[in-house]
């Protein structure tokens, strides 16, 4: 009865949040004409995949409009940092509990900084559909964005240490799911037409092939045996739950993110160029352009390495496997394990590069083939996102209840 309470208080703290984080959005900022930008940006590319990760903030332009957006450039940038700055990367490895708070808080400054720099961008941007644009709406306007995206911080912070999951992706899968019935709104079908039927039927049973196909590559790891000094000699009664966990998709969703955003720019740029020939260069990389999909597959790959030399190091892995006094059977300690995991990572981070251009390219594929847009409504980036944090939530409500489960025995 007790782990039931403390469960159902969680996830009532975590609702309470989603809910009023959800309505900020939709409290407008003053002096704006709403109705003229929102339909000024409803084909901007680059709004729109923002507005995946806003729930749609960057149409409404509300208080919460940046939403979690900074918080995440702002973690972003700290990992690079990390990787980057040995005192960074000591603070996090090394000094413990201590020194991944002071991390936390460097990120906060830094979300802080990112998010004046968003808001005073859009406050500029936003100059045409101002009622009465001066420098009073300016700072209104860049410190009611940039409070809003604090508190958003504050939101997520709360969900990770009081709530249920991790408080960032939680926000992010909310905004991602609200947006979809809007996407399905847009289109209509004719129900009554027996060919449609078919095809929606199709697509049904397509999306859930997809779906799971995508949880299996999430999930699926290599796992690298490894024998300590006492069963030297003894390899054929290993642990099996000794070994050491590769994935296949080592970096998540993040190279889908950064390949996707880059992606916009050459629609945003196009739009607003007055140079005819700079203008038929854009449309090369466009949806419709031939440099659009080798340029795409192109950038997941190269995002995939980048982002798997940054959550794993195989130097480091080498290192804590020689003070675990531990090895990998039939390979030398040191360099020769360096090197061997370097060589499955990399053959693992290109099948997922690959994995997931395919998934990146499959809604559009389908949606073209039945001439049906409505998967058009659910990107790659998005599917991705609500399958892994899908996931992870699930795993840490087990993980809770089975740790409460426990401390109930020992009382």
């Amino acid at each position: 009865m007790k782990i039931k309470n403390q469960l159902k208080q969680k996830v009532l703290i975590t609702l309470i949040i989603l809910i009023t984080s959800r309505l900020g959005i939709f409290i407008p900022i003053p002096g704006i004409d709403h109705e003229t930008f929102y339909n000024s940006t409803g084909n901007n590319n680059l709004i729109n995949f923002l507005n995946i990760f806003s729930g749609g903030g960057f149409s409404t332009i509300g208080i919460f409009a940046l939403g979690i957006v900074p918080y995440i450039n702002a973690s972003i940038i700290m990992q690079l940092l990390t990787k980057v700055i040995p005192k960074l990367e000591n603070l996090q490895k090394e000094e413990g509990e201590s020194g991944r708070q002071k991390v936390t808080q460097l990120t906060r400054y830094l979300t802080l900084g990112w998010a004046l720099i968003q808001s005073t961008a859009i406050s500029l941007w936003i100059k045409p559909y101002v009622f009465n644009w001066n420098y009073s709406f300016i700072i209104d306007c860049i410190l009611t964005l940039t409070t809003g995206s604090i508190i958003i911080m504050w939101f997520s912070e709360i969900i990770t240490q009081n709530g249920i999951g991790n408080g960032a992706s939680i926000l992010i899968f909310q905004n991602i799911i609200s947006g979809i019935p809007k996407n399905f709104n847009n289109y209509s079908v004719d129900i009554t037409n027996p060919d449609i039927i078919f095809k929606i039927i199709l697509l049904i049973i397509l999306f859930i092939i997809m779906l799971l196909i995508t949880v299996l590559v999430q999930e699926g790891q290599r796992k690298i045996k490894i024998i300590s000094t006492k069963q030297l000699g003894k390899i054929s009664e290993l642990n099996p739950q000794s070994y050491i966990p590769l994935k296949i998709n080592q970096g998540g969703v993040m190279p889908i993110i950064f390949a996707s955003a880059t992606m916009a720019l050459p629609s945003y740029l196009s739009q607003i160029s007055n140079y005819y020939n700079l203008k038929l260069i854009f449309n090369l990389f466009l949806p419709n352009g031939i440099l659009y999909i080798p340029l795409y597959g192109s950038l997941i790959i190269l995002f995939s390495y980048f982002y798997a030399s940054l959550v794993l190091n195989p130097k480091d892995i080498s290192k804590n496997l020689n003070k675990m006094g531990a090895s990998i059977p039939s390979i030398r300690p040191g360099i020769d394990t360096t090197r061997y995991l370097k060589k499955i990572l990399d053959k693992l981070t290109f099948l997922g590069a690959i994995f997931l251009f395919v998934i990146a390219l499959v809604p559009s594929a389908i949606s073209t083939i039945t001439h049906i847009p409505f998967f058009k409504g659910l990107g790659a980036t998005s599917l991705l996102i609500l399958v892994g944090v899908a996931i992870d939530t699930a795993k840490q409500i087990q993980t809770y209840i089975i740790s409460q489960q426990y401390d109930n025995m020992i009382e």
